[in-house]
């Protein structure tokens, strides 16, 4: 690479592929035929075991952290495409995919699911196996392909480098060949780098960090230039667009140090980095290019990047195989976007609208909204989003922590200060979420004494420990949250005015469960969720089930009473129940989930699962077959005295709840006031009588 003498007109070329696309697919042809690989012959479908799969993952842990949110949006981007998104390490194992379910399930046919292995010596040419190979971003579509069998394919794929540009994986968009799209080439390499460059922040988040572009507007977007320096200006590593803007090869940049590049000591540098406020500094290339640039330096103390960060030259330290410097933030692999949680549902994204406005600019939030609406997932989002994400997220419930407990817990504390303590004390949830986010859940919970040191804190930003007269400097994103009507609180003395006024900067509240459009996408994602989940164990094959119209139709009428929480768990344990059925039908609910939805709540779309035990049409089918002696005069009876109760009803009778549920869905049933529950949660839950006169 020689050094420019002036950048191009168009800051992003540096994201255009490279070489000739159709002679790569030539060679890449001639290297499958050579491996043994014949184009009309199956493809080996077998993956790797889940010892191996569960290793490559935990290997590739850094990766995986920070490329499944980035993967949650592209995946959004391309909704309804009939495509996937696909992550794999350097050797060509899939670690994690996600995407339209009618593709995904026909792509299980071709082995396009975590644990396959798609380099080109097992799938011969292919977008994941051809841009691990090359180490280019590469387009493959339809013939393209090597084996025929593949040839259903479009897939875009971009390798995944790390600071010293060795492949540690990549990222792909696989889809029908038809509905291919020119713009999903783009899309997945700005993906690819996007991975790249948070991967490059958390690796040097202790070196001093340079971020330049010679069009100011560019920093801080996709396309501005990263550099990793040393306190004692050697050069650590430059990201792809640094790389492209000094013209210089990373081999050839081991040689340099900060003023060679630049032009200016280190010294000066560090000065500008201990401002208050750094403002964007001037800098020049060494052809004579200007730069804008931001310096970010946030070294404890003198040497720590010296002796933490490995020395020039030395091998990737987020190569394959090797362990990363430090690890990825407490449940980063867990944490989403707030473009993820943007389900459809229009008053949940009016709340990520106006919380979107405020990232980074430090305004307290507070959250407010029932039990199980997912504060804790707003919060989480809120933090990944920000500039903080690279740093911890502290989650603390004020409800779970004893009174006696929480002063310790929050605050920490000296060894010796009281009985029990742990030897070396403890620095406290607070002191832990430095630099990063305190997530106060039901802060409504906590006691008054404890809201008094907490505003003591948030006002200083310090915490003095527990047996010890030391301040110690905080520097947290506070989020709180709660289900209680805090201003009622307030009125009787139980929170205080002023910490409430100190928390919210930003009130905003999620919609119950009940309340949401979006009840469908939630459903689809969390089956999702808990089929990978399952499949990462081994434990699951094919695709998540489908659910049924007659079971989404109860979801819909369901009042929801313990929000995305109970959804959550009512869905794994009907996945789990129809496991290898396909579909989840209203026979694999649990039971005690049925009981408060009350029989009512069935609904009769027409001839079902259930109607195929008698005739096309339940009012033309004989009453359901029941154990001698019963019937419907008995069950009547049984439902009104247990005031509708159809557990008690069902042990009364000796027979399944299930049974009683579907006579009553079949037979139409008439039944008697008596017989009709009540609704749960204020929500719309019919009655027993109205279901039986419902068509």
């Amino acid at each position: 690479m020689q050094p420019h003498s002036s950048l191009p007109t168009r800051p992003g070329d540096w994201l255009e592929p490279a070489g000739d696309s159709a002679q790569l697919i030539a060679h890449a042809h001639q290297r499958s035929a050579a491996f043994g690989l014949r184009p009309h012959e199956q493809a080996d479908l077998t993956p790797v075991d889940a010892g191996a799969l569960a290793w490559s993952v935990a290997r590739n842990a850094a990766l995986c952290a920070y490329a499944r949110p980035v993967m949650e949006t592209l995946s959004a981007q391309i909704a309804g495409t009939q495509s996937m998104v696909v992550l794999t390490d350097a050797s060509g194992i899939v670690l994690h995919a996600l995407g339209d379910d009618e593709f995904m399930g026909r792509a299980a046919r071709v082995a396009l699911r975590p644990g396959a292995v798609w380099s080109e010596r097992s799938k011969g040419t292919n977008a994941v196996g051809t841009a691990l190979a090359m180490g280019e971003a590469l387009q493959v579509t339809g013939p393209q392909h090597f084996l025929h069998v593949n040839q259903f394919l479009a897939c875009s794929c971009a390798p995944i480098l790390d600071p010293q540009s060795q492949v540690m994986g990549a990222l792909d968009v696989s889809g029908d060949h038809r509905g291919q799209s020119p713009h999903t080439m783009a899309l997945v390499r700005m993906s690819a780098r996007m991975v790249e460059n948070q991967l490059f922040r958390k690796m040097f988040e202790d070196a001093v960090l340079l971020r330049f572009h010679a069009r100011e507007e560019f920093l801080g977007t996709l396309l501005e230039g990263m550099a990793a320096f040393a306190p004692d200006g050697r050069f650590l590593a430059a990201n792809r667009s640094a790389q492209f803007q000094l013209g210089l090869s990373p081999q050839a940049l081991q040689a340099r140090t900060f003023s060679s590049l630049f032009g200016m000591p280190m010294g000066a540098l560090l000065q500008h980095a201990r401002a208050a406020v750094p403002a964007h500094l001037p800098l020049w290339l060494h052809g004579g290019v200007r730069v804008s640039a931001m310096v970010l330096f946030r070294a404890s103390r003198p040497g720590l990047v010296a002796q933490s960060v490995a020395p020039a030259g030395d091998a990737a330290q987020l190569r394959p195989g090797r362990q990363a410097p430090s690890a990825p933030p407490a449940g980063a692999q867990r944490l989403s976007s707030l473009r993820y949680l943007d389900s459809g549902d229009a008053q949940l994204a009016q709340v990520i609208d106006r919380v979107g406005r405020l990232l980074g600019r430090d305004v307290p939030t507070m959250i407010l909204g029932e039990t199980g609406t997912g504060k804790e997932l707003l919060a989480q989002a809120i933090h990944h989003d920000g500039p903080r994400s690279a740093k911890p997220f502290v989650a603390v419930n004020c409800a779970s922590i004893p009174e006696a407990l929480m002063e310790a817990e929050l605050f920490g504390y000296e060894e010796g200060a009281f009985t029990g303590a742990r030897r070396k004390g403890s620095p406290g949830k607070i002191v832990q979420a430095h630099g990063g986010t305190l997530f106060l859940d039901e802060i409504g919970d906590m006691p008054l004494s404890m809201q008094a040191r907490l505003l003591r804190v948030l006002q200083e930003r310090c915490v003095a420990p527990l047996g010890s007269t030391r301040l110690i400097e905080v520097d947290v994103q506070v989020i709180c949250a709660t289900h209680r009507p805090l201003r009622a609180m307030m009125a009787e003395g139980r929170f205080r005015d002023d910490l409430y006024y100190r928390l919210n900067g930003l009130v905003v509240r999620l919609p119950a469960l009940r309340e949401r459009s979006d009840l469908a996408v939630i459903v689809e994602r969390l089956l999702r969720a808990q089929h990978e989940a399952e499949g990462s164990h081994g434990r699951s094959a094919g695709g998540p089930p489908r659910v049924a119209p007659e079971v989404m139709a109860l979801f819909r009428a369901h009042a929801w009473p313990g929000n995305l929480r109970q959804l959550n768990n009512v869905l794994r344990t009907a996945a789990l129940m129809a496991e290898g059925a396909g579909e989840l039908q209203l026979c694999h609910l649990p039971e005690d989930f049925l009981d408060e939805c009350g029989a009512a709540a069935m609904p009769q779309p027409g001839p079902g699962p259930g109607a195929a035990e008698g005739s096309a049409s339940p009012a033309a089918s004989p009453s359901p077959a029941l154990p001698e002696g019963i019937t419907a005069g008995s069950v009547r009876e049984a439902l009104a005295a247990h005031g509708g109760n159809v557990s008690a009803a069902a042990r009364a009778l000796g027979v399944a709840r299930n049974t009683v549920y579907r006579y009553l869905k079949l037979d139409q049933l008439p039944a008697s006031p008596a017989v009709a529950p009540q609704a749960r949660g204020g929500g719309p839950s019919a009655s027993m009588a109205a279901h039986s006169s419902s068509p």
